[in-house]
């Protein structure tokens, strides 16, 4: 055989095989995305606070703004008014107390906004539902504290609050690294008979959530490093049209960033991640912020696709839900 025509021969099955990737991934042969966006509002209605020059470990409670409403996070009344103002998903944290039970709080001490001592898992849930969690807000240095008295009684049990509001969706957070504490979750879940009506939701450290996905194949369960191991094995075989395993029953990350790289963007990798039991968000990192990035103001929706219906990490769902209710009715 001619050298010539093996040449025209590997030129032409080239052309067939990028041909075949292209219609693979071409986004124009998919279903355009249907319904509306859907909103995790982070730790319901809180008091929102500076992060300027923030640290890991700087205490939150002292950088709040000056308060726009009465709500502090992680409580029933705060959850509430998040769905009320049109929260899909509403994202909640907890640590495992010594009487086994769940304790619905974001911090791992409780130095910074209570009036209690230590490490928030070291207490009994009795010993934490006395504390005062409104004790430690000021946004004037310490001159006053708004809250101080107000938020006697309000850390809630997890059990509580799933019973609270039994058909809605949350999205869990567990705050350690261990992965007994996914058994410990399962468990409670289960002889409780909580989580029946909608899908268990969790993200947290890489230990538990692994333990977890095993425990729970069908719950949307993700970690950091989880997220990070999907985009890159997405951008590496996702052309074939298969969907790594760590993109599945996920939150896949989007960022704005690398809609170019991302095979099949939009409508393509859109039903992709759909179709793999995962949920879809789309993160501005243009933005200069840190993790997901969250929606504070209206003007900061203009990242977004205009028909975009994936998931967007909301700081003032209180603004943002009643905005978008507007614009979209």
């Amino acid at each position: 055989m001619k050298r010539s025509t093996i040449t025209r021969g590997a030129a032409l099955a080239s052309l067939l095989g990028i041909g075949a990737i292209y219609l693979l991934n071409a986004s124009w042969l998919a279903r355009p995305p249907m319904g509306k966006p859907t909103l995790i509002s982070h730790r319901g209605v809180y008091q929102t606070y500076s992060r300027d020059n923030l640290e890991r470990d700087d205490c939150t409670a002292v950088r709040i703004y000056p308060p726009e409403h009465d709500y502090l996070e992680n409580t029933t009344v705060s959850i509430e008014a998040a769905f009320s103002h049109g929260a899909d998903i509403v994202e909640i944290d907890i640590h495992p107390t010594t009487d086994g039970e769940f304790a619905v709080f974001h911090d791992w001490t409780l130095e910074c906004r209570t009036n209690g001592e230590g490490v928030t898992r070291e207490h009994t849930m009795e010993a934490l539902s006395k504390l005062d969690i409104g004790y430690g807000y000021t946004f004037d240095g310490g001159k006053t504290f708004p809250f101080r008295a107000q938020g006697v009684g309000l850390m809630p049990t997890l059990e509580k609050i799933l019973r609270s509001f039994p058909n809605r969706q949350f999205l869990i957070n567990i705050k350690s690294n261990d992965s007994s504490e996914a058994e410990k979750l399962d468990r409670y879940l289960r002889e409780r008979q909580l989580v029946k009506n909608t899908r268990l939701m969790v993200y947290g450290g890489a230990n538990p959530i692994a333990r977890l996905r095993t425990l729970r194949p069908g719950a949307l369960a993700f970690s950091r490093e989880s997220v990070k191991r999907c985009a890159l094995n997405y951008l590496l075989i996702g052309w074939s049209g298969y969907v790594p395993e760590d993109c599945r029953n996920s939150l896949v990350i989007a960022p704005n960033t690398w809609h170019w790289a991302l095979w099949g963007w939009p409508n393509r990798y859109i039903d992709r991640v759909t179709q793999a039991g995962s949920m879809m968000m789309v993160v501005d990192h243009r933005s200069g912020k840190q993790g997901m990035p969250g929606i504070y103001l209206p003007k900061e929706l203009a990242y977004l696709p205009g028909d975009y219906s994936g998931a967007v990490w909301i700081e003032k769902i209180e603004v943002i839900g009643p905005y978008l209710k507007a614009h979209q009715d």
